[in-house]
Order: C-alpha cells, then structure tokens, then sequence
C-alpha cells in the first residue's frame, strides 16, 4: 500500500489514545487486523490532509515550480533503485487544471485506488508558464499490464476526455 511518512507536530494531543477505548457493554471487542490496518490508513490520510490543507495548491504558483510526492524512502530521481526500472505517465494539462487534477491524484495514490501494490513510486505536478505537466512514477516499466491499469485508472480519477494524450516514459529513455 502507499503510504506517506510526515513529520507533523500532532496537534490533537490527547486524541492519540481515542481507538484505544474499552467497548460498551454488549458491544463485541473488534481487534482483527482489518480494523487496525483501516484505522492506520485513515490516521494516516488525516495527517496528511492536515498537512496538505496548508500548502499552496499549484494552480496558485507562478514561474517554474515542482511538487514532488514520493514513497518513503524513495527519491524523486531515475537513479533512485526504486525507479530505476521503471517509468512515468506524462499527462500535459492546460492552465487552470493542474490543482484539480494534482489533488485528485494524490488521494487516489493514498487511497491505493490504482490496485498494482507497491508498484507506484511517488507524483510530479510541474507548473510551467504555458501549461502543467502532471506525472506518476513506477517502478516496473516492462509490466505493461500494469502500466495499462496506471494508465486507465489515471484517466478515470483525473476525470480525462477519451482524447487526452497520455505518453509512458521509460527512465532509460529519459535518462538518454
């Protein structure tokens, strides 16, 4: 699953503890994995939107600017182990959609909509003066099945007209 590792002071000192709470009476103690890891995954989503909802969104920026949201532990380099087999899907957006599209990406990366396990490496949206550049990263580029399913599930969360170019880039190529 993709997670995001943040260094946030929490706030909510005292709300760390609130799963923990004892069941009332009659209610049965639920403790199977499920739970826990849906708790985590939702722990995890709130401290990032905490942190996100502070950050200027990209539609916002001037000049020539780079967000990059990657994996723990995973650089946003081609040279990185992670990524260097892999590739990126490269979606060319016009002025105006890059804050949409860019937020509507990074909550299907942390919702794991894309259903190819750890296969996604991390984001890019790069704002540039003519247009906004959008890009996903993954670590297999020989897994066509897999960059098919990133494609398409690409086009349904970002809600992309049937004729939006989307072109895949090897990082060898890239490299070049």
């Amino acid at each position: 699953p993709f997670s995001l590792s943040l260094s946030l002071k929490d706030d909510d000192s005292g709300d760390q503890d609130q799963d923990n709470c004892s069941p009332k009476d009659g209610e049965k103690e639920k403790n199977d994995e499920e739970e826990k890891d849906s708790n985590t995954t939702k722990r995890k989503v709130e401290q990032f939107w905490r942190f996100y909802s502070h950050m200027i969104r990209p539609g916002d920026l001037t000049g020539h600017s780079d967000f990059h949201l990657f994996k723990e532990g995973v650089k946003p380099m081609w040279e990185d182990d992670a990524n260097k087999s892999g590739g990126k899907w490269i979606i060319r957006l016009r002025k105006g959609l890059a804050s949409r599209c860019w937020e509507n990406l990074i909550l299907a990366m942390l919702g794991e909509q894309f259903m190819v396990g750890e296969e996604i490496c991390g984001a890019v949206v790069s704002v540039r003066f003519q247009e906004d550049i959008i890009s996903i990263w993954n670590k297999t580029a020989s897994d066509q099945a897999t960059t098919a399913r990133i494609r398409d599930t690409l086009r349904r969360v970002l809600n992309l007209p049937p004729n939006t170019i989307m072109e895949y880039k090897t990082h060898t190529d890239s490299i070049k």
